[in-house]
């Protein structure tokens, strides 16, 4: 399993470009951004390029409703031909409460969203004349990006709909807050089962988990209780957390001394996952542990 770090998105930044270039150099294999309310994601990643050799460089994700499929399209192009070919183009359809009371957008068919965005996306990352006419995206252009192949695409997919356009349409699914049992019996079948019906290459499943290598279990617990607590309340995230088992993330998140985590980790790679995407948090009790924890699953990477 290919073990990767979350970036901080609402970083300054320099700062997060100087994060991907310190994975680089500690043994990640790849560097996950997400796009929420602060820097543009792509835009960041283009720049890290330019410091870095060897990491991936992935989108954790980009909202899809905000962008039409050709300027997502052609700005992946750009990043492609700007960092050597190193971008995996994570993209998601965000959240009701963002695209319909924040950004004034429908949400009313996600699925089918997905499913017409995917298609359009595909075909103009291809390079090849895009001719697509669906019930929401209607495209007739080609988009000519120089040094620049087609980005593989990942699906950030939580519900078997979801998992099924992403097993068909695209190389994989980026998760978060989907603990082990969910992964195991929901999420890795599914979407291999799609891909299969698909005649598409065994799919990516890259996972992501908040993580502390501490003996301050319980503080770390509560630390991830409050830090990550919105998760809980998204209806999407709640339904895995449910499936779970968990009320909320200090149930999902990976806790304990090193020897415990490895462990974990291995459950997961074990289950399917493909990649691990790492996010190291603070823990007010224990002053080192994001350093501690940075260092631990470092020395995993680099053994995989």
């Amino acid at each position: 399993m290919r073990i990767g770090v979350l970036l901080d998105a609402g970083a300054p930044l320099k700062s997060v470009v100087s994060q991907v270039t310190q994975a680089e150099e500690a043994g990640f294999a790849s560097a996950w951004l997400p796009n929420i309310f602060a820097n543009d994601a792509l835009t960041v990643l283009a720049l890290a390029g330019a410091h870095t050799s060897r990491i991936e460089l992935g989108t954790a994700v980009v909202p899809t409703f905000p962008r039409h499929p050709t300027a997502l399209a052609q700005q992946a192009l750009t990043v492609q031909a700007a960092t050597g070919g190193r971008l995996t183009l994570g993209i998601g359809l965000s959240h009701k409460p963002v695209i319909e009371q924040m950004m004034g957008l429908d949400f009313s068919k996600p699925v089918r969203h997905m499913r017409e965005y995917l298609a359009a996306l595909t075909a103009l990352l291809s390079g090849q004349p895009a001719n697509f006419d669906g019930d929401v995206y209607r495209i007739h252009m080609q988009l000519t990006v120089p040094d620049a192949p087609p980005p593989p695409v990942l699906v950030a997919a939580l519900g078997p709909q979801m998992l099924s356009v992403a097993g068909r349409m695209a190389a994989g699914t980026i998760t978060w807050m989907g603990g082990p049992t969910y992964l195991a019996q929901d999420v890795v079948p599914a979407i291999h089962a799609a891909a299969q019906e698909a005649g598409r290459p065994a799919p990516r499943i890259v996972a992501g988990f908040p993580i502390a290598v501490t003996d301050q279990v319980e503080a770390a617990k509560a630390a991830a209780r409050r830090l990550f607590a919105v998760y809980a309340t998204l209806p999407s995230y709640r339904a895995i957390l449910d499936r779970e088992g968990a009320a909320d993330a200090a149930d999902i998140a990976i806790i304990g001394d090193e020897q415990t985590v490895a462990a974990q980790v291995a459950r997961l790679a074990a289950a399917g996952v493909t990649d691990l995407n790492c996010a190291f948090y603070p823990v007010k009790e224990d002053p080192d542990v994001q350093a501690r924890s940075y260092a631990a699953l470092a020395r995993l990477a680099v053994l995989q």
